[in-house]
């Protein structure tokens, strides 16, 4: 572990206010890891070994249908941490992470992380303010299944990707097919909405890279009611 390790890890939530040694102790006890893309961290259902800590890429978290289609629940982009409810728990992991794109992760086992958690008691509540806004994204993604038109589902979801990208050009997180089960409909209609937005000058589509070119145009999408 080097220098860049230290500085990548002080820039994760659950760690932004450790000083220097306590960090430097974090990075001692990880073990780097590296994926590629479709690349699988870890599977709902296994085991929990540890805390993953993304220092480079973004992740998506996904959970498996009772007839095997996957539903997005969210995309995390580094510096991040994923793996957090099955450390407090004990249960499996409860959803399935998957790399999209080259992605650097270092792996925290579990007595480790308990270990830091005794020996700092604010990591704890830092680890409750990442569920609960996981829990936000969670319900944000019943609504967005359950509630308006699927023009106006389509412009929420988009609008997420870039908030969870950090940019409004990124690579679309999901297959069209994916998508659409995400909003409840099929892929014809994902990809027919998705082509009246880039000729409406909202967006842009190269394969699978998208460009916000309109934000405000886009979010008042995401607002209106039909």
């Amino acid at each position: 572990m080097t220098a860049a390790h230290t500085a990548a890890f002080r820039q994760i939530p659950l760690f932004a206010d450790l000083n220097d040694p306590e960090i430097e102790a974090i990075v001692s006890r990880a073990i780097e890891k590296h994926y590629s893309d479709g690349n699988v961290l870890f599977r709902e259902g296994e085991e929990c070994r540890g805390l993953f800590l993304l220092t480079q890429g973004s992740v998506k978290i996904s959970k498996a249908s009772g007839s095997g289609r996957e539903v997005m629940l969210a995309m995390e982009t580094a510096p991040s941490s994923v793996a957090e409810v099955p450390l407090f728990d004990g249960g499996p992991y409860p959803a399935t992470v998957t790399a999209v794109g080259p992605v650097i992760a270092c792996l925290l086992t579990k007595p480790d992380f308990h270990q830091i958690c005794r020996l700092h008691g604010d990591v704890p509540l830092k680890v409750l303010a990442v569920m609960g806004k996981r829990l936000r994204s969670l319900v944000r993604v019943v609504e967005s299944v359950t509630f308006g038109s699927v023009r106006q589902r389509l412009a929420r979801s988009l609008l997420e990707f870039g908030d969870q990208a950090r940019a409004d050009s990124f690579p679309l997180p999901v297959t069209h097919e994916e998508l659409a089960f995400r909003l409840g409909t099929v892929r014809e209609v994902v990809s027919r909405n998705l082509s009246r937005f880039q000729a409406e000058g909202l967006l842009q589509v190269k394969k699978r890279d998208v460009t916000l070119l309109d934000r405000p145009g886009l979010e008042r999408e995401a607002e209106m009611e039909f």
